[in-house]
């Protein structure tokens, strides 16, 4: 008869890891970034935006949001 070492055996690791709805929604909202940024990398590098790096960042910051909303409402 096998006895085990630790009463923790039958564990699985998987069911152990949680992920919170921001880290879902950081998920969520960069593939929509992924999908909204070509179609504004033209205007946002044209000379236009004082500093498009902190444009992109917005931009990105409202994508997570945006998806955060999504879940929510969902």
């Amino acid at each position: 008869m096998h006895t085990p070492l630790s009463p923790l055996t039958d564990l699985v690791f998987g069911a152990s890891l949680l992920f919170p709805p921001i880290f879902k929604a950081v998920v969520a909202g960069f593939f929509f970034w992924l999908l909204i940024h070509p179609l504004l990398r033209g205007w946002l590098y044209s000379g236009e935006i004082w500093h498009p790096t902190l444009m992109d960042l917005s931009i990105f910051v409202l994508c997570v949001a945006a998806a955060m909303l999504l879940m929510t409402v969902w």
